[in-house]
């Protein structure tokens, strides 16, 4: 009998709410063993967040994954209740979460990744920028966030993208952070398709290029 292609679990914070997440593991991971993995966290957007897991599962990676693609990294989903909506992802509770799976996983510490997509694009820019130490890469689709501290992340390998058409979050915004990472001297690229809305995503995640440019950056 095979393994289910996810787990489930809970983060109890330190706020009125409890994380909830899902994760997955590659298949070959064995608990028993030395070898470390790589670690993704990924953020979904405004259309999955509330309390039904399954709903994470509709777009970006946990979609791949749930549709038989499987990756060389641990892979951590979680979801934003409906409630918390208004404050967005909050970056100290996804520390939290990240703790917790170090500890409890065989995690590479020198290559944990964060990527995310419109509501988690944004949540992507504002966990590297509050924890610019921690991550190897980050990769923020249709998003956008705070430029004033941008110079944290200059040493932090981006690779941001956006749709040129998107209506909903306008493709200014991730301009916006990319130019201004650049005159930090920040390590970032910006890849804009230009006959695409708000779903950037898609192709984005399906690209093994990214995937694999992703999993190249390691920390020294």
């Amino acid at each position: 009998m095979s393994r289910p292609i996810f787990s489930e679990g809970t983060l109890s914070a330190q706020v009125v709410r409890t994380q909830q997440y899902l994760l997955y593991l590659p298949k070959d991971y064995n608990a028993t063993e030395k070898k470390v993995w790589p670690l993704v966290l990924s953020l979904h957007g405004v259309g999955e967040r509330g309390t039904d897991l399954n709903n994470v599962k509709k777009n970006g990676l946990p979609k791949l994954i749930a549709a038989g693609k499987e990756y060389p990294f641990i892979g951590v989903f979680p979801q934003l209740y409906s409630a918390t909506f208004a404050n967005g992802w909050e970056a100290d509770i996804l520390g939290n979460l990240l703790d917790m799976i170090e500890k409890e996983y065989n995690v590479d510490r020198k290559r944990v990744y964060v990527t995310g997509l419109s509501m988690g694009g944004f949540g992507t820019w504002d966990l590297a920028i509050t924890y610019p130490d921690r991550f190897a890469a980050a990769i923020p689709i249709c998003g956008g966030g705070n430029t004033e501290h941008i110079d944290r992340i200059k040493n932090l390998p981006v690779w941001c993208f956006h749709g040129a058409l998107d209506n909903t979050v306008p493709v200014q915004r991730s301009i916006d952070m990319v130019e201004a990472l650049k005159k930090v001297g920040g390590n970032v690229k910006l890849t804009v398709y230009p006959n695409v809305k708000h779903d950037s995503w898609s192709q984005t995640y399906k690209n093994e290029e990214v995937i694999n440019w992703m999993l190249q950056q390691k920390q020294e």
